[in-house]
């Protein structure tokens, strides 16, 4: 018995921990994308645990075919005065809905073309910082303001030296409109040392809505997400120009049975560096959940980019997890 007990006792300090695998599958023609027929694309291992009543910690590290990173970081203090909620380290930064998303929450199985042309693509905004948040008491809505500082280190921003940080700004109000449906709002400003031209500034704009349907008589069997986000680019030029570019998303994901989901999402977004280049797409989706803890998913992607060039291609990403992960921000 003592031993038993001091073996309970012992694992209160270790941290949850969780292994979750994404592998994919792509088929068709695309001369403009290397993704490979077959890949194991991630396995990300977390770690997440209670520090004491005022703070708790958050480490994903995910494995890749390019190596093994810090996908995030960062210990959360819970309990500052004036109801402040602050977080360091690195972190997924909040422009919008899609950037702070990791890839097994992601309802595709790819990023949209906004994503990838105006975001910074599969690792997107991401970066060494600090961010502070507060909810804004108000009679309306929940609403949570959020003000972050990072270094400069992203596929986005990139500093050339210290005093040349990139910052973040988003307000997101969220409200029940009944028992059964809600709606999610944000608009997000980042601005910081382009990672085209350091010494020049790059700055984003976003827009993101998204709309929530379920039941709760037929909550396991019926619901409905609606959702959209909408960017807008402005880069500096050596030439002392600007170039502008604006990408938007919209897609809708309807449960028809208990474990089935069907989707459509269509996309368009220009380039960072030629306003003039502009892709689009449209995708179907198919997916299965067995459980909470995997998922199989079919989509087809029609891709007509800049160039002339369309591609037809279907995708296939197999999603499972083993162990205790905690909830992601909803």
């Amino acid at each position: 018995m003592p031993l038993a007990t001091s073996a309970s006792g012992q694992s209160v300090f270790n941290p949850d921990t969780s292994v979750i695998t994404n592998f994919e599958s792509a088929a068709g023609r695309n001369t403009l994308s290397d993704q490979p027929s077959l890949s194991l694309s991630e396995v990300e291992v977390a770690f997440q645990s209670v520090i004491d009543p005022y703070a708790r910690a958050d480490l994903f590290l995910a494995a890749t075919p390019e190596g093994l990173e810090v996908e995030e970081g960062y210990v959360t203090f819970t309990s500052l005065p004036a109801g402040l909620l602050l977080k360091a380290g690195k972190m997924r930064e909040q422009f919008g809905k899609v950037n702070t998303m990791h890839t097994h929450i992601l309802p595709w199985a790819d990023r949209p073309i906004v994503s990838q042309n105006l975001v910074g693509g599969e690792e997107g905004l991401a970066d060494s910082g600090m961010s502070i948040s507060r909810l804004v008491p108000n009679g309306f809505m929940f609403l949570d303001a959020i003000g972050e500082v990072y270094s400069g280190d992203s596929d986005v921003f990139q500093s050339d030296r210290r005093s040349r940080l990139s910052y973040l700004g988003r307000l997101r109000g969220y409200r029940d409109l009944t028992e059964g449906t809600n709606l999610d709002l944000g608009v997000s400003y980042a601005r910081g040392p382009s990672a085209d031209f350091p010494d020049l500034t790059r700055q984003l704009t976003g827009l993101d809505a998204t709309f929530r349907y379920r039941p709760l008589r037929r909550a396991i069997y019926r619901q409905f997400v609606g959702r959209t986000e909408l960017v807008w680019s402005r880069q500096d030029v050596p030439a002392g120009a600007e170039q502008r570019a604006f990408g938007f998303y919209g897609s809708a994901d309807y449960q028809f049975a208990r474990r089935w989901f069907v989707g459509v999402r269509g996309e368009r977004s220009g380039r960072v560096l030629d306003s003039e280049l502009h892709d689009s797409g449209v995708s179907l989706s198919l997916t299965f959940r067995p459980s909470e803890f995997s998922l199989v998913r079919g989509q087809y992607r029609r891709t007509e980019y800049a160039e002339d060039e369309t591609a037809n291609e279907f995708l296939f990403q197999l999603n499972f997890s083993i162990g205790a992960h905690g909830a992601h921000p909803f």
